[in-house]
């Protein structure tokens, strides 16, 4: 009777079965029945394989947990430690599928258009990702591992490129992305201090922020009205001997012209960064953004079509580049190993690199100047679920927009509608709405509006980097004017497309934008 605890195997007297004790209370044994075979439907997060001396390997059902009496039971073994782990990890993990339907289920809650909030986006999950947080936790294994190795995998794949590498946001994916570019193993291509890079400044701060930082100089182009992406037609004329890269984001996930950006670059020998943080699973020409250029950058913070909480993605298909951003992104070191082993080159003690002594330790080698911008692996973690999600996330931010759209279209004698770049199929992030000149309203009219119905809306981002506060002091050029920067700064605003909304809040969006400029075109008349 001593020699019962948890994790040995037992003899039920009274029915003759076997179970491994997996708790106790008193003179009682917490018991999950072993069986030889599965009984009912096969179902992965219920049923696991353990093994029991003499009785070779036995199938523990963990819903099959009942109370024996202490003096009912017979010692018969142990099971390994290894197989006992097992058993309690999924003990664990099938509590979580309870926890999300009693705590985080939304199925239940209804829209009421005087007191629910509709957000311009947020994060979509269910038990799964739950559980696969739970299960990385349980690991402890608090930086990269095997969770990030495989959501790496499986996030190249689903773009179709050969490398993709984790870091800890998309802005951290942008930076990491331009610095590759700075870097010596590039030779005559490295982007120098001086040197300058092609943006818009209709648009978020941290596209534009690496290469400032990294001491080049933007050339701000001004954008298209509608589709709100670079203009195209004027990058050549804004290429000078200077001019090295090109860096521009997929506005709210409408794809730029890639097709002519990606012909000036190759004519020109310029660097392509795609800034794809709002535009994942969108395709030009029926390939993914993300993927025409040199790098490719992607964020999964709550907001966009996937999360990991704090999270981003730098991928490319250039396995120079792919080193390169794999050293800013660790330390700016010269060796690859991953977190945890040793070796990987079999010469770790071999190298001869800079003015170091020859073996100096390859491991604390730095060929860059680099940052810690890593994940931990219950970021990835979460990040495979969701990843599984993405082609539904896609369809539902489509029919959002179409929806929204629908809704919309009449009152184009007031707004600039949105529209997609030619040969493009957007994954929208948002719904753009520009206010025409003659309208008789303002955009902070509408907007405080909105806010007052709880509608969430947001800025087309900085509107007019070039008129923020940091900006002030930033060397940079401006080719031609900024004329449509200036008017989305003045009378642009977004409202939501993200799955979480339901079709009954998109009318409600529709019916409200709507209701608004009514009541203004009464209250002109009336005056």
């Amino acid at each position: 009777m001593e020699k019962l605890k948890q994790s040995s195997v037992v003899r039920i007297n009274k029915t003759n079965e076997l179970g491994v004790v997996v708790g106790s209370s008193g003179e009682e044994l917490y018991v999950l029945i072993l069986q030889t075979e599965i009984v009912g439907p096969f179902l992965d997060k219920y049923h696991v394989y353990v093994t029991v001396t003499d009785n070779g390997a036995l199938l523990v059902d963990i819903r099959r947990k009942q109370t024996v009496a202490i003096h009912e039971a017979e010692w018969v073994s142990e099971i390994p430690t290894a197989d006992y782990e097992k058993i309690v990890r999924m003990d664990i993990l099938s509590k979580v599928e309870n926890y999300y339907e009693l705590f985080h289920s939304d199925r239940n809650k209804h829209f009421d258009a005087e007191k629910t909030a509709i957000s311009y986006g947020g994060r979509i999950f269910d038990e799964k990702e739950m559980r696969n947080l739970v299960d990385s936790s349980l690991d402890f294994w608090l930086t990269a591992g095997r969770f990030n190795k495989q959501f790496e995998k499986e996030f190249a794949e689903f773009l179709g490129v050969r490398y993709a590498l984790l870091t800890n946001s998309g802005s951290s994916a942008n930076l990491l992305a331009f610095s590759a570019l700075t870097s010596p193993k590039l030779g005559d291509r490295r982007v120098m201090p001086g040197d300058e890079v092609i943006t818009v400044a209709a648009g978020f701060p941290t596209t534009v922020a690496p290469i400032i930082q990294n001491g080049a100089i933007p050339v701000f182009i001004d954008v298209e009205l509608g589709t709100y992406n670079i203009m195209v037609d004027r990058i050549e004329e804004a290429i000078t001997p200077k001019t090295k890269a090109i860096m521009v984001a997929h506005t709210m996930g409408n794809p730029f012209e890639l097709d002519k950006v990606m012909e000036i670059a190759n004519k020109y020998h310029l660097w392509v960064v795609e800034d794809n943080c709002d535009a994942l699973g969108s395709t030009f020409n029926g390939k993914l953004t993300g993927t025409y250029g040199h790098i490719g950058t992607s964020s999964f913070y709550p907001p966009h079509h996937m999360t990991m909480g704090e999270g981003g993605a730098v991928y490319t298909n250039h396995a120079l580049l792919k080193t390169i951003i794999e050293s800013f992104r660790d330390w700016g070191r010269d060796c690859w190993c991953p977190s945890g082993c040793d070796n990987t080159c079999k010469k770790r003690f071999a190298w001869e690199l800079g003015s170091l002594p020859k073996g100096y330790d390859h491991k604390y080698t730095y060929s860059h100047i680099g940052y810690n911008l890593r994940v931990t692996d219950m970021q990835a973690a979460v990040g495979i679920e969701q990843l599984k999600k993405v082609p539904s996330f896609i369809q539902a931010r489509k029919n959002n927009f179409n929806r929204l759209y629908e809704g919309l279209k009449e009152l184009e004698p007031f707004f600039i509608l949105p529209r997609p770049t030619e040969n493009s199929d957007p994954s929208w992030f948002g719904f753009i709405l520009t206010l025409k000149d003659d309208v008789n309203f303002t955009k902070n009219e509408i907007v405080d509006h909105l806010e007052k119905k709880r509608i969430q809306t947001r800025m087309l981002f900085a509107g007019n980097l070039i008129r923020q506060p940091a900006y002030q002091h930033v060397n940079y050029r401006i080719h031609g004017n900024l004329t449509n920067t200036d008017k989305i700064m003045h009378d642009t605003f977004l409202v939501g497309v993200y799955p979480g909304l339901t079709n009954e809040m998109i009318d409600y969006v529709a019916n409200t934008i709507k209701q608004f400029v009514i009541n203004k075109q009464s209250e002109e008349v009336t005056t």
